[in-house]
């Protein structure tokens, strides 16, 4: 079965403490619904993955975000052996440029977090490994295969992007 493109973008901003913060949401429908994740999803059909990054921003957020002001960062490669179809590549990018104000839609509940305190309690397990070297300036490369439970990392390999 192939692995299903999509993307994530992490939009980011200076915080009124000084300190950078990163958009996350609550994610209340779909693959991940009750946890917090970054806004993206599926690359359409004839579409590159920074315009699918900026449309599912905008479709999740009401956030503008222009496609070439976006950066990417990452390749991910996630498998789940025990559920394939969610088996997955995501390009990750960020950008600190955009329009307008998070606003919730029926996906997800935006809001900011300080990047130096994520809720990893209630993220995807993979987060930790990755997202903070990310929004410290990294390009990576990574890989991970959950267990059957389809919550804990059961493998992982992380390395800088080439």
């Amino acid at each position: 079965m192939p692995l299903t493109p999509t993307c994530l973008c992490l939009l980011t901003r200076t915080g009124a403490d000084g300190g950078r913060e990163v958009l996350l949401g609550h994610k209340k429908t779909g693959l991940g619904t009750g946890k917090v994740v970054a806004l993206g999803g599926h690359v359409g059909p004839g579409e590159s993955a920074a315009e699918a990054a900026a449309r599912e921003v905008k479709e999740e957020s009401g956030l503008c975000v222009a496609p070439e002001s976006l950066t990417r960062v990452a390749h991910i490669t996630f498998r789940f052996p025990a559920r394939p179809a969610w088996d997955m590549t995501v390009e990750v990018f960020t950008a600190a440029d955009w329009a307008g104000e998070p606003a919730e839609s029926h996906e997800i509940r935006p809001r900011w977090f300080p990047a130096a305190v994520l809720p990893f309690d209630r993220m995807w397990q993979d987060a930790p490994y990755w997202l903070p070297r990310v929004l410290a300036g990294e390009r990576l490369t990574a890989a991970f295969s959950y267990a059957d439970d389809n919550e804990a990392v059961a493998a992982h390999s992380v390395a800088p992007l080439r």
